[in-house]
């Protein structure tokens, strides 16, 4: 197997997706954390002046869900046919704009355009997007995403739905199914291990 170097600050952010594919896959890789001062250093040697990266055998890479997508196939995680490949990347971009509805709000520096714009995302997208994803794993019917087994889109929408949860807690109860999904993803033997030993930082 190629040597693998996921390179990221010390946070979960937009890498621990990376991190939770090589977790499941069993798959040994050197996780580097980086500090701000040794980012200054490191920014142009990157593909694109930004983290997350991929080294393989020395080779850099770029693009969260360019390597995520990566790594799925590599580790079969990208489902059986052309068709189930479809259905992953729709949920994986799907969660893309989760995420960036979850940062048009946080990211608002006026605080009473701020709030509004949280009091808008609690009320009006989160319900949304998880009634989008209670839906599709309802439509599958074997609580999985794609298929009848774990894929790219199932560790895609366990990271989100976890860092969510971790913000909105109680926003699940109403969407029993992506609730049974979380626990379903987090309780797989080596996504547990590895949450087991997880450091406790932020998003």
């Amino acid at each position: 197997m190629p040597n693998y170097k996921v390179i990221y600050f010390d946070i979960r952010g937009r890498a621990e997706l990376i991190r939770l594919i090589f977790a499941h896959a069993g798959q040994k890789f050197e996780d580097s954390r980086i500090v701000p001062e040794e980012w200054l250093k490191l920014k142009p040697t990157t593909p694109f002046g930004q983290v997350p990266a991929l080294q393989i055998d020395g080779k850099m890479y770029a693009q969260t869900i360019a390597i995520a997508n990566y790594l799925a196939r590599e580790f079969g995680l990208y489902g059986k046919t052309s068709l189930d490949a479809l259905e992953i990347d729709q949920i994986v971009c799907l969660i893309q704009d989760f995420l960036n509805a979850t940062l048009k709000a946080k990211r608002e520096e006026d605080e009473t355009k701020k709030a509004d714009l949280l009091k808008k995302y609690v009320e009006e997208e989160v319900p949304k997007y998880l009634g989008f994803l209670e839906g599709l794993l309802k439509k599958n019917g074997t609580g999985y995403f794609v298929g009848s087994g774990t894929t790219l889109a199932d560790i895609a929408v366990y990271d989100f739905i976890f860092n969510l949860n971790e913000n909105h807690s109680g926003v699940l109860e109403t969407f029993p199914l992506i609730k049974g999904h979380k626990e379903k993803i987090a309780s797989l033997p080596n996504i547990k291990a590895y949450l087991d030993v997880r450091k406790p930082t932020p998003y």
